[in-house]
């Protein structure tokens, strides 16, 4: 299964803070680091070195997205304080779901805690919209479609 991980962060977060919340939120998921095909933040977080670093270190491009486009978005879990900080209700659940095409959100937003006036960070899971080619999938009694092979 091949999903983005959507990624919040206050300015200065440290790369490492990213990564753990990164890993904690895929062993939520179930899926291992090899399947995230990216990081995905706002248009204002694009240079963030912490978020450049964790891409770069899970070997993922970090996409973003203008906080019109991820306000759009519905999600469960919008914030004042995102709206505030940087024009979007919502940050790590709405870009994953922006750059899965409107994927499944699997893993709703989920915050790493303060640590020593560290800057805090936020990360969504969602799973690509349709499977990889060549991915065989089982179907469900509902009619959905599992994927049946790894990343």
């Amino acid at each position: 299964m091949r999903v983005v991980v959507g990624v919040g962060a206050g300015r200065g977060v440290a790369a490492a803070d990213v990564l753990a919340l990164l890993g904690s939120v895929l062993d939520e998921a179930g899926v291992p680091r090899s399947c995230v095909t990216a990081l995905a933040s706002v248009d204002a977080k694009a240079g963030e070195p912490g978020l450049l670093e964790a891409a770069a270190r899970l070997g993922v491009p970090l996409v973003t997205f203008d906080a019109s486009a991820l306000a759009a978005v519905d999600v469960p879990s919008p914030s004042s304080a995102s709206l505030a900080a940087v024009g979007t209700p919502s940050v790590a659940e709405a870009a994953a779901l922006a750059a899965t095409d409107g994927g499944e959100l699997l893993v709703p937003k989920r915050t790493s805690g303060p640590g020593d006036g560290a800057a805090r960070a936020t990360a969504a899971v969602a799973r690509h919209r349709t499977p990889e080619p060549g991915v065989r999938g089982a179907h469900g009694m509902d009619g959905t479609t599992q994927e049946t092979a790894p990343c």
